[in-house]
């Protein structure tokens, strides 16, 4: 564990208070982008003040956004008004891999049935800036437009339930893959979007559980294999 250290939201500021949602809801998902992207680092404690201070609200609303967050296991709370992202062990990492290859190879294959031309197409366009991405050693679009190829493609699903499930498995490991892509760069992670997108073209939803299972196997071995050479 760190020194605690506070955070600088620069890159999503909280609405002001004339948007719609309330203002837990914006810090919410204003922390959760953080932990999802890897701003807030595993081990590395925040404090409720610090919080407060860098995101410009009160402290219920984040008190409340910790509380959700807690919940989702993307946060723990470590005692004088810290909170941290959790290190993930081994056995961590062997649950996630399961719950992954569980619940995205189904949400993979459910949306192969249901995805249109077009959605395909912005499947596509989406690969093509993860490919630049990479290509540009950009770690912080890397991890955004990996993130945005997979909730768009589960969107498509239409099974809200597994698709959440999804959702805050990602929140889980995706500080860790921050971490390892930031080491060891973008070039590392293998890119298995082009064999989904040929299996959805060919509307085959076994070959696209298939592609997705090898997708995510080969990060999620990548992640394993960086956190140990990190540690």
């Amino acid at each position: 564990m760190g020194d605690v250290i506070t955070t600088k939201n620069t890159n999503h500021p909280v609405p002001d208070a004339s948007t719609k949602a309330p203002a837990h809801e914006t810090v919410y998902q204003t922390m959760r982008e953080q932990i999802l992207f890897g701003e807030l680092a595993p081990g590395q404690a925040v404090t409720i003040q610090g919080l407060t201070e860098s995101l410009g609200v009160g402290m219920t609303p984040v008190r409340e956004a910790i509380r959700r967050l807690i919940s989702d296991g993307a946060l723990v709370f470590q005692g004088n008004r810290r909170v941290s992202v959790p290190m993930l062990g081994s056995k961590d990492l062997d649950e996630l891999i399961y719950a992954r290859k569980t619940i995205e190879c189904e949400l993979a294959r459910r949306a192969t049935l249901r995805v249109t031309t077009d959605h395909i197409g912005e499947l596509a366009r989406i690969d093509d800036a993860l490919d630049r991405a990479i290509s540009a050693g950009d770690v912080a679009d890397y991890l955004a437009q990996n993130y945005a190829f997979h909730t768009t493609l589960y969107q498509h699903a239409y099974a809200p339930i597994l698709t959440d499930l999804a959702d805050r498995l990602w929140l889980r490991f995706g500080p860790s893959l921050r971490v390892v892509c930031g080491r060891f760069g973008t070039q590392s992670f293998p890119d298995r979007h082009k064999d989904i997108l040929d299996a959805l073209q060919k509307t085959d939803p076994e070959l696209a559980a298939l592609a997705m299972e090898r997708d995510v196997m080969q990060g999620m071995e990548q992640v394993s294999q960086g956190l140990v050479a990190v540690s």
